[in-house]
């Protein structure tokens, strides 16, 4: 018996080298946290049990047979964040390269069933140099059978995924149908072809990192939703994410214990500016309603002209979709419209009320927009707030303009309960484009066309650039001061915190993919 254990043991302590100490020390060396140490700090202390830690490749074929490691290239478990249950994956680097193999795709696919079976967050900590060459088809079935369960699993629990260094090939795929991608700064990329393939294929030059770093994925294309400075700082990202989504699609997400209080906020009353053309911070108006410093902004620096992101309103988790009139005067285009649709359709998922905060003077004119298909992406966010059944709260703070009125979840499109500002104008277009259409004969015939322009643009404005004709139509269905806003919008949810709205019966809906 002694003998037994004393060579589980020895297993064990070579299953918790990896590849060995130079390879570790090789990790430490670039910065990076081995597989274990990720764990380690993700998850609470004692808290991780692993699955397959003995488990060895099978292939026998290029001299494989020589090189067996335990775990065989992934670490997988489950374990508790907060005290919550979560499973996690992190493919070490230190053996064959965090490659996959047949059983490396069979580790990871058990620990998402489990996942699933168990209703919680299934994390996954990428470091991998991509199939596993030696194994052939076999290595392409094991990705092809996690990109199934991602698929599967989509909406029933929280999928994360964590870049915490190459993520190349059919590896990217996995991450792109999770629910959220975090990318390490310096240490990690993600692209179906690398640079040597574009070499060949286009004769453009590119490194790694231009073609696809943390900075590439989180302002160019938007396939990454946070940057992380290091691997410590991606952990309390994640960390942090957790905190406001609940274990699965049934539930929902955790509430901290709040006393209400006198929640007039006068500072919401100084943010608008005087004159309409002059841009404000909408980021100001998040923070003068959500409680103090709750505010996790998703997406940060990708489509500018939309603000999405978690925060907490007395305790409790809500997505916020918000136009920005700090970047582009926060008309909608193609990547917004896209980055808010991803949004909603997460936070619907997964039982998360949206607070919608409106100041939009329209879709982005111009060849470009329609070009790439402005027409297809702009109905994405229309599709997603249409078919969302959480409960949604809009407030109009300045310009509701035009067809983008319409998307941003107007009560023409469901939402429960939609509020304005007496700054809020809400209208096809804004008094001066409207006058000069409207009254284009009046305006030309006129002695002094320039003068009567300004006397019809203020006609109009009288009577549309306010909230009071959409308020008497039931389109609003009340006129607040902005320092009440937080009062009056934590009632508001907490009213609708037990709605219930079913749609048609179907087996899906065919989104304007």
């Amino acid at each position: 018996m002694k003998d037994k254990l004393s060579q589980l043991q020895s297993k064990i302590d070579k299953a918790h080298l990896g590849g060995g100490q130079a390879r570790i020390d090789k990790q430490h060396a670039k910065g990076k946290l081995t597989a274990r140490e990720r764990i380690h700090f993700l998850l609470d202390e004692g808290s991780f049990e692993e699955i397959g830690m003995l488990v060895t490749h099978r292939s026998t074929d290029f001299g494989m047979e020589k090189q067996q490691f335990y775990s065989d290239g992934v670490i997988t478990g489950y374990g508790t964040v907060e005290n919550r249950l979560v499973f996690v994956f992190a493919q070490d680097f230190t053996v064959f390269g965090g490659s996959l193999s047949e059983t490396h795709a069979e580790k990871i696919c058990k620990i998402m069933d489990l996942a699933a079976k168990n209703g919680a967050p299934v994390i996954g900590l990428n470091d991998s140099g991509g199939a596993r060459i030696q194994e052939g088809v076999k290595s392409l079935g094991g990705y092809a059978d996690i990109f199934y369960r991602n698929t599967k699993f989509s909406g029933v629990i929280p999928q994360i995924s964590a870049i915490m260094g190459p993520c190349a090939g059919g590896a990217v795929y996995s991450p792109a149908i999770t629910d959220f991608t975090i990318m390490v700064e310096g240490t990690s990329y993600m692209f179906v072809t690398g640079p040597n393939v574009v070499k060949t294929v286009t004769n453009e030059e590119v490194s790694a990192e231009e073609l696809g770093g943390a900075s590439a994925h989180s302002t160019k294309s938007g396939v990454t939703h946070l940057t992380a400075t290091n691997d410590m700082d991606c952990i309390a990202q994640l960390k942090k994410l957790l905190s406001f989504v609940p274990q699965n699609c049934e539930e929902k997400a955790p509430s901290l214990p709040y006393e209400i209080k006198d929640e007039i906020r006068p500072q919401l009353g100084k943010i608008i500016p005087p004159v309409v053309s002059q841009p404000y911070d909408i980021r100001e108006v998040v923070e003068g309603i959500m409680d103090e410093e709750s505010f996790f902004e998703i997406h940060k620096d990708y489509a500018e002209n939309i603000v999405v992101g978690f925060a907490r309103l007395a305790g409790r988790s809500v997505g916020i979709v918000a136009n920005q009139p700090m970047n582009m005067a926060g008309v909608l285009d193609v990547n917004s419209s896209k980055k808010g649709a991803r949004f909603v359709r997460f936070c619907d998922c997964f039982n998360i009320p949206l607070l919608v905060l409106v100041d939009v003077p329209g879709f982005l004119p111009g060849t470009d927009q329609e070009w790439n298909a402005i027409i297809t992406n702009g109905a994405k966010l229309l599709y997603a707030f249409s078919e969302a059944t959480v409960p949604r709260v809009t407030l109009i703070t300045r310009k509701a303009y035009g067809g983008a009125y319409d998307v941003m979840n107007s009560k023409h499109i469901g939402a429960d309960l939609n509020l304005a500002w007496p700054s809020a104008e809400i209208a096809v277009m804004g008094a001066k484009g409207a006058s000069e259409i409207i009254f284009r004969k009046e305006i030309k015939s006129a002695d002094d066309p320039a003068a009567m322009l300004k006397e019809k643009e203020a006609e109009y404005a009288e009577k549309f650039a306010n909230p009071f004709s959409a308020t008497e139509r039931g389109f609003i269905d009340e006129v607040i001061l902005p320092e009440q806003s937080r009062r009056k919008l934590i009632k508001a949810f907490a009213m609708l915190e037990n709605k219930v709205d079913h749609l048609p019966k179907k087996k899906h809906g065919n989104m304007p993919l």
